[in-house]
């Protein structure tokens, strides 16, 4: 393989990496943490993985400590097999929010129906998580902290609308960078294969010039 070839390769996985990536996208934006009674709420968790083109599955449990409690109790499950409420206080009140469709969870969002007062407290979001790699597996466990307070009226502060402001741009930000690499690394493929060709034609030319020199070469001694 001549060098030409090992550099269309090279940037032909680079590029195949740029686009993995950028139907991966991941950003981690912490959750809301007021509520307003008798309305829902969303209640956010998102892990991201370092390495996106890495296969993975996972499992998500939700736990939860109310105002006054010592100890966290097992309020939620999500699995290959779907959602599974644990904890009789969250019957028919919890729904899955988070990843569809796809066993590799980054997102464990879960969306509480019919805040109560009671719904205070501390909220914990475990990944269980299993990276599968060429010759190995290995296994994470990320957990998040979601503290909710409920109010009888909501009163949405700044830092909720910037965080909010700062996850749509950091997501699109961060989609535009992937976009321009990937055009990038489309422009030095087109350029690098261009070069190819060139050098190929020239590498013919040569050839048929000195297959030619030879010839007229052994034409003046046989005469």
């Amino acid at each position: 393989m001549d060098m030409s070839a090992v550099r269309l390769l090279l940037l032909f996985l680079l590029c195949s990496h740029f686009v993995s990536l950028c139907h991966g996208a991941c950003s981690e934006v912490d959750s809301d943490t007021e509520a307003v009674a008798g309305k829902g709420f969303k209640l956010g968790c998102i892990s991201c993985k370092m390495r996106p083109e890495v296969e993975a599955s996972a499992t998500v449990n939700w736990y939860f400590k109310a105002k006054g409690e010592a100890e966290f109790a097992h309020i939620y499950n999500y699995d290959e097999e779907g959602p599974h409420i644990v904890d009789e206080r969250f019957e028919e009140r919890v729904d899955w929010n988070g990843s569809k469709r796809s066993q590799d969870i980054q997102d464990a969002s879960i969306y509480l129906f019919n805040v109560t007062f009671n719904d205070s407290g501390t909220y914990s979001c475990h990944f269980h998580r299993l990276l599968t790699y060429e010759f190995y597996e290995y296994q994470t466990v990320v957990s998040k902290l979601v503290h909710l307070k409920v109010v009888a009226k909501a009163t949405r502060g700044t830092a909720s609308i910037v965080s909010e402001v700062m996850m749509y741009v950091s997501i699109i930000g961060l989609q535009a960078w992937l976009y321009i690499e990937m055009v990038y690394c489309f422009r030095k493929i087109s350029a690098a294969g261009e070069e190819a060709l060139r050098e190929s034609a020239n590498a013919e030319y040569l050839a048929i010039a000195s297959e030619s020199k030879d010839n007229c070469a052994g034409v003046q001694v046989a005469e």
